[in-house]
């Protein structure tokens, strides 16, 4: 009985063609194959999932495929011993290391010394070094010389998911290549290209919660892909819903209707919503992160009425759209703002539920105050004197004859709870 292959394994990339979304290093690396102009050490760098180890390997199996077509077209031919090795890494003239696990300066030293030797039965002798932040300073410095001036038959590939640990004097020796996060729309036809060929159907707002959630990530959007299809026992067609129940997702309607309610500040209305919320699920920081994506998509709403919102029922977009209509940019800004201000201290308190509920009614009376900023524009010299003294302001900035109103403004504002929530 064979094992099962994952969704993100079994569709790995082989060749250039089949790399989704990294056109830029795709046309560079074919085009110096092609021409035999090829750099000898590449940095590849971008979020997890979206194909640096595999690009590394895709480059490896181009230059050193056995088949005498591939020197032209710069793509491998998959067939031949060396394509097959390095696609499941056990080719002795391409040595993968992880550096997450080799950090010390011998373990690099084992590489230099390896490479006085010539390939056995390739063109080029290949070092992909995954994760290569991780070495040591000391592990860098022993790989300085060898990577500027290696042997002509030795390239190096890196790969990292945080560039800015890696010495700049390892940077300017190597090519590098920023691996962008993919758009929603190519990880949706990459996905439907393969549940095509599995035999299954999500429909399209399926598809498009799943490139939500995988935030850009190849891999991500394939991994969720597994554990939805198992936790629905591989039936052929799957909806939203299905997905939302597998993933352990938020209600969407309840999320908006608890905005809803704090857009208008009914204290009570959004303590019951957020009390039957947390008797289904404790976890706050997604209802906070969700409230934050809707709150994001009410704002672009507000100011573009032909945005498109991915990944919601027709219902959930009704209502979205209804409260755009209804709410001022500047409540929006304010409800951003509070949540953003408030999600970071969540964790650092010892009862998010007690956290939550306190943020919902500061969130309610925030609601409930004027455009401070107007109001204090508009109102007299006097009127600001008064507000000034409320707010243990100096007399002198208002009663100066050059005093400008605007600083005064702002003065005001800086000493007025919850006035940055107003502007």
């Amino acid at each position: 009985m064979s094992s099962y292959v994952a969704l993100a394994r079994k569709y790995r990339p082989q060749d250039f063609s089949q790399l989704v979304g990294q056109d830029i290093l795709v046309k560079i690396l074919k085009n110096a194959i092609i021409k035999d102009k090829l750099h000898h050490a590449f940095i590849l760098t971008g979020i997890r999932g979206v194909g640096k180890t595999t690009s590394a390997r895709i480059i490896a199996k181009a230059i050193n495929c056995l088949d005498e077509n591939s020197a032209s077209s710069a793509i491998s031919c998959n067939k031949c011993e060396n394509c097959i090795s390095i696609a499941n890494s056990n080719n002795q003239d391409v040595i993968e290391f992880d550096a997450a696990s080799k950090t010390g300066v011998d373990d690099i030293r084992d590489i230099i010394n390896s490479i006085a030797y010539s390939p056995v039965n390739s063109r080029y002798k290949i070092y992909i070094i995954d994760e290569v932040h991780m070495l040591s300073n000391n592990a860098f410095n022993a790989l300085l010389k060898t990577l500027e001036e290696p042997p002509a038959n030795v390239k190096f590939i890196f790969a990292t998911t945080e560039i800015k640990k890696v010495p700049i004097t390892i940077l300017s020796r190597c090519m590098r290549f920023n691996l962008r996060r993919l758009d929603q729309s190519e990880i949706i036809n990459h996905l439907k290209n393969i549940l095509e060929k599995e035999g299954f159907n999500f429909d399209n707002s399926a598809l498009e919660l799943v490139a939500k959630l995988s935030e850009g990530s190849v891999r991500d959007s394939l991994s969720i892909t597994d554990q939805i299809l198992a936790a629905n026992n591989y039936q052929s067609k799957i909806s939203t819903q299905e997905i939302v129940t597998s993933l352990g997702l938020n209600n969407n309607i309840d999320i908006i209707n608890l905005l809803k309610s704090l857009f208008e500040g009914d204290v009570g209305k959004s303590l019951d919503i957020f009390n039957e919320f947390y008797s289904k699920s404790s976890d706050i920081m997604g209802l906070m992160k969700d409230l934050m994506s809707i709150t994001h998509d009410i704002a672009l709403l507000n100011i573009d009425k032909n945005y498109k919102i991915d990944a919601l029922s027709s219902q959930e977009i009704a209502i979205i759209n209804q409260i755009s209509n209804e709410i001022d940019i500047s409540i929006i800004n304010r409800m951003w703002q509070m949540l953003q201000k408030n999600i970071n201290d969540l964790n650092n308190f010892f009862s998010g539920k007690i956290f939550f509920e306190m943020l919902i009614i500061r969130i309610c009376h925030l609601k409930s105050l004027p455009n401070l900023q107007q109001l204090l524009l508009n109102d007299k010299l006097e009127e600001n004197k008064v507000a000034c003294q409320n707010n243990n302001i100096k007399n002198d900035r208002v009663t100066s004859s050059n005093t400008d109103s605007d600083d005064l403004v702002n003065e005001i504002l800086r000493n007025f709870e919850g006035s940055k929530l107003i502007i």
